[in-house]
């Protein structure tokens, strides 16, 4: 008993390096990947995976470490040019939020459905990280804000601005791309698991 709780110890830890690692990597490529001024979060699918497989320690952990590769990518810049401690705040906010969040609403639902917990998981990390920068914008940001709404001259002042400018079609794409992506690889990974 003791050596299976020792060999499932292990293999949550090495998965959840690997999905450290994939945060990390993700983040630094999905620079490329952009809607609009800002780049798709295709690392919320590895915080999703990492909350149905390795619990919520892990899917907090590669939270922060999604925080941490958002700043040194560069994907903050316009924002640490405004407010460096209100963007370091709301960026590590969100993606610790995204991991605490996905593997608290998993281990919520897991014992009804684990594929119902994944798919609320990959809603809510999405939900969680456009929620908190959402509110970053309106405590530290609202002045930046309003003058980027002025010069888009989107009309409909800064709400229009903030869902159709910053957040609306990013946050689409990402809630669908985990929606459709975080339960197949979950299922995927739990079968290959299950035959080792």
């Amino acid at each position: 008993m003791e050596t299976t709780k020792k060999r499932m110890s292990t293999k949550t830890l090495v998965l959840g390096a690997v999905l450290t690692a994939l945060v990390f990597l993700l983040q630094m490529m999905g620079s490329f990947i952009r809607l609009g001024p800002f780049s798709i979060s295709l690392v919320l699918i590895p915080i999703v995976i990492g909350a149905a497989t390795c619990g919520t320690k892990i899917s907090t952990w590669l939270g922060l470490v999604f925080g941490i590769a958002v700043l040194a990518s560069g994907d903050a810049g316009a924002f640490l040019a405004v407010n460096i401690p209100g963007t370091i705040i709301t960026v590590l906010a969100k993606g610790i939020l995204c991991g605490l969040l996905a593997g608290l609403a998993y281990n919520l639902l897991k014992k009804c459905n684990r594929y119902l917990a994944v798919a609320v998981s990959a809603i809510v990390c999405p939900v969680a990280n456009t929620g908190v920068f959402l509110l970053g914008c309106l405590l530290f940001f609202m002045d930046t804000v309003s003058q980027w709404a002025v010069a888009a001259n989107l009309g409909g002042g800064v709400g229009h601005y903030i869902i159709f400018g910053l957040v609306g079609a990013n946050f689409l794409v990402e809630l669908g791309t985990n929606i459709v992506l975080s339960p197949l690889v979950v299922r995927l990974l739990n079968i290959r698991l299950k035959q080792k």
